[in-house]
């Protein structure tokens, strides 16, 4: 019976000539980087939450003071009053905007922690250096 398993390949994803050191620098790096891109994601999705919010917010402004209005909670349109509806939703945008500003720090933190373990691992293993993309880099210098 023919061995059907090959376990030659199984440890490729880190490579074993990396020091210690670099190899729990990697492995913190990747963690970061997962951490990062969980935050990015949801910060995209306050983004349009926020978008949603102001684009209701928007037509509520439209409607007379006294037009008939309502607001959905789940499957069913519950009658309200543009009062009401402007007043929660200016709490919720609120919220969602104090939300978005903590993501924008959670990113920036995360980013710097990429960028600065990546750095020690390149001149650690002599590489080029390769820094997580930002908007800030270029105004910060000014």
């Amino acid at each position: 019976m023919a061995k059907e398993h090959d376990h030659s390949h199984e440890h490729e994803h880190v490579p074993m000539a990396l020091p210690p050191a670099a190899q729990q620098m990697l492995v913190q790096l990747q963690t970061f980087q997962q951490q990062y891109q969980t935050v990015a994601m949801q910060r995209e999705a306050l983004l349009l939450q926020k978008l949603e919010l102001e684009k209701a917010l928007e037509e509520l402004g439209k409607a007379a003071d006294k037009e008939e209005v309502f607001k959905a909670v789940g499957p069913v349109l519950i009658r309200s009053t543009k009062a009401v509806l402007n007043r929660e939703m200016g709490e919720k945008k609120e919220s969602v905007e104090a939300r978005l500003k903590m993501a924008d720090g959670q990113e920036g933190k995360l980013r710097e922690k990429i960028n600065e373990i990546q750095s020690k691992l390149q001149s650690m293993l002599g590489g080029p250096k390769n820094h997580v993309d930002s908007e800030e880099e270029g105004e910060s210098a000014g």
